[in-house]
Order: structure tokens, then C-alpha cells, then sequence
């Protein structure tokens, strides 16, 4: 785990020097990983500088009272999908007033998860806007922890790449 741990604060290191060099701020709306991509995203002083809001919206009443995730997304997708995690990049640009956010809703485990989603399914999204939305669907191995773990590190670098394309 400390090698992964060190990864995780490198990566939200590097994450963190880019927003300042770019001079953008970001949110952050999390299911699974209940905050953790805030928590490596604040672990560094000046971090106020960057990181604006971190939103755990773990339950599907959250998701939409918090961040406007609609109904119907969660009644045919479920909260662990490609539209939902879309619809809370939005809500997340919108309520925190962002130039960038990145949501996570996932199936960490031990229980929760089916044949269409086993748990270590989680699926990601990062964008600057609506029409500037990357998504993407991962399958992790390991327990609670090492999933949401391998979460956090996958997010973290997505977000960073993506912001260079910028």
C-alpha cells in the first residue's frame, strides 16, 4: 500500500501544479471513493488555490439533490453508469462554479455488485463542460480499499492528461 499511497500523492501533486499553471480550479463529485480524490487534492498547503469543492454524493438522493443527476438516468442506467457520472461532472461544474470536474461511481465492494456491473467496476468522467466530457469505464481487482484506491490514482492521472490537451 505505501507504494501506492506514494503514487497517489505524486499523482495529486502533479495534478496540482498543472491547475496552478494553468491557472484553473477544479471540483470534485465522488460516490465510491467518498471524497478521497479531495482529500489527496487538499493534502498540500495552497491547495485552496486550485481545489474549490469536494462533493461526496454516495447516495442516488444526492446525486440529485446536489447535483441535478436525473431521475430517469439512475432509473435506467443505475447510479454506476456512463450518463450519471456525466450528469455529476455537470452538476459539479455548475454548483461549485469550476473551470474543471471529475466524478467517480463505482462498485467498490465487498457487496453491491452483479453480473453487468461485479465490484471493481467503476466508471469515471472529467470535463470542463457539457460538450467537454471524457468518460471512461474501468474494472479494478482487490478489496474496498485497493478499488477505490486504484480509483483515486486512475482519476487523478485522467484528469491530468486531459487538461494538457487543453
Amino acid at each position: 500500500m505505501q507504494a501506492l499511497d506514494h503514487q497517489l500523492q505524486r499523482a495529486g501533486n502533479a495534478l496540482g501544479d498543472l491547475l496552478v499553471e494553468q491557472g484553473k480550479t477544479i471540483a470534485t463529485a465522488e460516490s465510491c471513493t467518498g471524497g478521497w480524490v479531495a482529500k489527496i487534492l487538499t493534502d498540500r498547503a495552497g491547495s485552496s488555490a486550485y481545489t474549490m469543492a469536494g462533493l461526496v454524493t454516495y447516495s442516488n438522493e444526492a446525486k440529485q439533490a446536489i447535483l441535478g443527476v436525473q431521475a430517469q438516468a439512475l432509473a435506467e442506467h443505475g447510479a454506476v453508469s456512463e450518463p450519471v457520472v456525466r450528469q455529476m461532472v455537470t452538476g459539479a461544474l455548475r454548483v461549485a462554479g469550476v473551470d474543471v470536474a471529475v466524478a467517480i461511481s463505482g462498485v467498490a465492494g465487498p457487496g453491491g455488485g452483479s453480473a453487468d456491473k461485479p465490484v471493481g467496476t467503476v466508471w469515471f468522467a472529467w470535463g470542463t463542460g457539457p460538450d467537454n466530457i471524457r468518460a471512461s469505464l474501468q474494472y479494478f481487482d482487490g478489496d474496498r480499499d485497493q478499488v477505490r484506491r486504484q480509483s483515486v490514482l486512475y482519476v487523478l492521472q485522467g484528469v491530468t492528461e486531459f487538461l494538457k490537451t487543453l
